[in-house]
């Protein structure tokens, strides 16, 4: 994670809430099912098609070892409406789904191929090197201490930690007017790692899922949830009359798809992917038709590191 004190840094994520995203009452739950959390509707953007590839051949352990499995196993979030949802048919959906999608079709998988498992936060570089997931795709931020453990594609994305807080709680500003406050995020997060900075001199509570924090938020138990905006405006997006985003993000959150930090022939297979569904539209259609409902903005093509 990196701090970013500039107005340069601050332009990534500078958005504000778009009430037209939500279709929620102040009565549902905080996990309720987001409205534009799925497919897009007739009146908005719809969903690109994937075409999947044929006879994929990568000399790659982890690919060999799903396609004679016949599927892919990718690690994702379930609680993050617009970027990974589920909801209580079991249906998922958010922009990350939608990357996983799009790589695993370039791998030569078609989604009734892809096994989506839940996995939290805590638990991803666990999962990925134990093999319990092919692919981790959910809101994972590339920084050089994970790197130490697993390997990435991308980023995909670029987002920025932010804060979110009661609609009328006009008090906090950023995160340097969270003197003396309570705010709440997930274990293993990069948001929570910042937010402990003694600059900040604030208290933390840490839970497993985000859903946890806002309802905490909701039950004024906390003062603020922080994590990447765009996680942030999603939930902010079902509870518009309740919740807003500060607008003031101070870290900079690549993301990007995790996965064995040895297969390299994987690696650059998934990185080509990525460049190839942003070239050809793919990503931003996706995006348009999830993320993009909740408010969030684009921010244009990442540059893919390469090691």
């Amino acid at each position: 994670m990196k701090s970013c004190k500039s107005a340069a840094t601050a332009a990534i994520a500078a958005i504000t809430v778009v009430l037209a995203a939500s279709g929620c009452s102040s009565s549902e739950s905080a996990d309720a099912k987001p409205s534009g959390s799925s497919a897009a509707g007739q009146d908005g953007p719809r969903l690109p098609a994937y075409k999947v590839a044929q006879d994929v051949e990568i000399d790659s352990p982890v690919l060999k070892r799903a396609q004679e499995a016949g599927k892919l196993v990718v690690g994702a979030k379930n609680d993050q409406p617009f970027l990974g949802y589920e909801d209580a048919d079991g249906n998922r959906s958010g922009f990350d789904i939608e990357v996983a999608k799009m790589i695993a079709a370039d791998l030569g998988f078609s989604p009734d191929q892809i096994e989506f498992r839940t996995i939290d936060s805590s638990n991803r570089e666990a999962a990925i090197t134990s093999g319990e997931v092919d692919l981790y795709v959910g809101t994972y931020t590339i920084n050089d201490e994970r790197k130490k453990r697993v390997g990435f594609a991308g980023p995909y994305y670029m987002a920025g930690a932010d804060l979110l807080v009661r609609k009328d709680d006009r008090s906090i500003s950023g995160p340097y007017s969270l003197v003396g406050k309570t705010v709440c995020s997930v274990k293993g997060s990069t948001a929570l790692k910042e937010i402990k900075s003694p600059e900040y001199d604030t208290k933390t509570v840490e839970t497993a899922k985000y859903t946890e924090c806002v309802e905490q938020l909701l039950d004024e138990k906390v003062d603020a949830v922080t994590t990447d905006d765009a996680i942030l405006m999603g939930y902010a997006a079902q509870r518009p009359g309740e919740l807003r985003v500060v607008g003031t993000p101070f870290t900079e959150e690549p993301y990007g798809i995790g996965m064995d930090r040895d297969d390299k022939a994987l690696r650059e297979a998934v990185s080509d992917a990525i460049e190839a569904h942003d070239q050809n539209g793919d990503r931003k259609s996706a995006f348009d038709a999830t993320l993009g409902r909740s408010g969030s903005s684009y921010g244009g093509t990442t540059l893919i590191e390469r090691y």
